[in-house]
């Protein structure tokens, strides 16, 4: 449906009405390769491309983030042509597509509702993402608010914005992640079992965490904050000696006992990143399989390391990535280490509560996001109810329509659609449909 005249904004007919986006991908080095990647197929569907073998897609994204902005597909809202654009011959110059964001900043109350503009402002307050993990990528954490606004006046080039990053991960596949640091039980065993962390780490702190009463758990923080500091400030001289060393031992006790789990992803990361400290540090965080389904959470200041896998991604509208390890890109060890929380133990695992029995959401700790995930069978019908932030839907697999008071979409994989606040849509299918949504938390509400 065509808007005629120059303004953007969105007519009282359209309030309701879903807007079809274009959105964004990342090429980073770790992504899956062509159609291996669910991250390709998504994208050249939404955007009508053709997959490049042999180039890795990695991640996804659907949203207003200045790294990977969406955009209003065909003619849903028209945006007026820039300011003396005009050609040479006299000739009108094509208009430029408009950006999802730009779009709610000419209509924000009425899209994204009157509580979230009073707290977000003119911003849509998540960013949503596919990732396609084939290798890990770095071990690293999102900083507060606080900090994100010092490094990024600092340093506005490597940190893009001034927002924090608590996300969550949603599994797709089974998804393989390091989250967090083990426990100070796990963690002595670490002492004893992987004598190359000590060499690089010394035995003074080894000595104090072994003295640890373990209800004393400022001092556990304490000394589990000089020892990871240690351990990813040596030298890269001192690390490859080390792991050199690791990886020989672990060859000989292969041949007498099998490895553990640890021990196992260690090599594969070794193979990943050699002579990374990334590798040696791996032992000190926790390691967690995600079942499709299942969802871990991050907040601020937390360590966390993507293995292998696929997995939908929600977070607050940020970019900002603090770096120390398994990566080729830049570190900021110093950093990293002064903003852990130091916390130890596992993380908790969300599994979803039902809304229906198709339905099922995702509620994180945080204002910003939660995420529905709905799997519906051939022949079947769902409503989602009108609730009164914005929402991102998008198809992961199968056909269907999606239907609001004032639009109807035929969809399929690859479709993303924006769905304004205060807007009921119900969604039908013929041959089945994977979908799903990302919207503002509802306990903000």
């Amino acid at each position: 449906m065509e808007t005629n005249g120059p303004s953007p904004a969105v007519s009282e007919e359209q309030e309701n009405m879903l807007v079809r986006l274009r959105c964004s991908v990342k090429n980073y080095d770790w992504g899956r390769n062509g159609w291996e990647s669910s991250v390709a197929r998504l994208y050249v569907r939404n955007n009508i491309k053709v997959v490049e073998e042999g180039k890795p897609y990695a991640e996804f994204w659907m949203g207003t983030h200045d790294s990977g902005q969406s955009y209003v597909a065909e003619s849903t809202v028209t945006a007026p042509a820039p300011e003396n654009r005009v050609a040479a011959n006299g000739g009108v110059v094509e208009t430029e597509l408009l950006s999802l964001q730009d779009l709610i900043e000419k209509n924000p109350r009425s899209l994204l509702g009157d509580k979230v503009f009073l707290k977000w402002g003119p911003n849509l307050p998540f960013l949503f993402k596919v990732l396609s993990v084939a290798k890990a990528l770095s071990i690293q954490a999102h900083p507060d608010k606080e900090l994100a606004t010092i490094l990024h006046k600092a340093q506005p080039k490597v940190y893009k914005d001034a927002n924090h990053k608590p996300e969550m991960a949603l599994a797709l596949t089974e998804f393989e992640a390091l989250c967090g640091f083990v426990s100070q039980e796990e963690l002595k065993g670490v002492v004893h079992n992987v004598p190359e962390i000590v060499e690089l780490v010394g035995t003074k702190y080894i000595d104090q965490l072994l003295c640890i009463n373990e209800e004393d758990v400022e001092k556990a923080k304490e000394v589990l904050e000089l020892i990871f500091t240690a351990l990813m400030s040596a030298s890269k001289d001192a690390v490859a000696q080390a792991i050199s060393r690791l990886i020989s031992r672990l060859s000989i006790k292969n041949e007498t006992r099998e490895l553990t789990d640890k021990e196992h992803l260690v090599l594969r990361l070794e193979k990943q990143y050699p002579a990374d400290i990334g590798v040696l540090a791996a032992f000190l965080l926790n390691r967690i399989k995600l079942k499709p389904g299942q969802a871990l959470y991050l907040g601020a200041d937390e360590p966390h390391a993507y293995i292998y896998g696929e997995c939908i991604e929600c977070m607050a509208t940020s970019d900002n990535v603090v770096r120390a390890g398994l990566t080729p890109k830049d570190r900021d060890v110093q950093t990293l280490c002064s903003m852990l929380t130091y916390k130890q133990g596992l993380p908790e695992i969300l599994e979803g509560v039902a809304l229906n029995p198709y339905v099922d959401r995702y509620l994180p700790p945080f204002d910003e996001f939660e995420v529905d995930r709905c799997i519906l069978p051939q022949g079947i019908s769902v409503v989602f109810p009108a609730v009164p932030g914005p929402s991102i839907f998008l198809v992961m697999a199968g056909h269907g329509t999606i239907f609001s008071t004032s639009s109807k979409e035929l969809v399929a994989e690859g479709d993303v659609l924006f769905m304004p606040a205060n807007t009921q849509i119900s969604v039908t299918t013929t041959s089945g449909l994977s979908l799903y949504r990302a919207g503002v938390n509802s306990r903000f509400f």
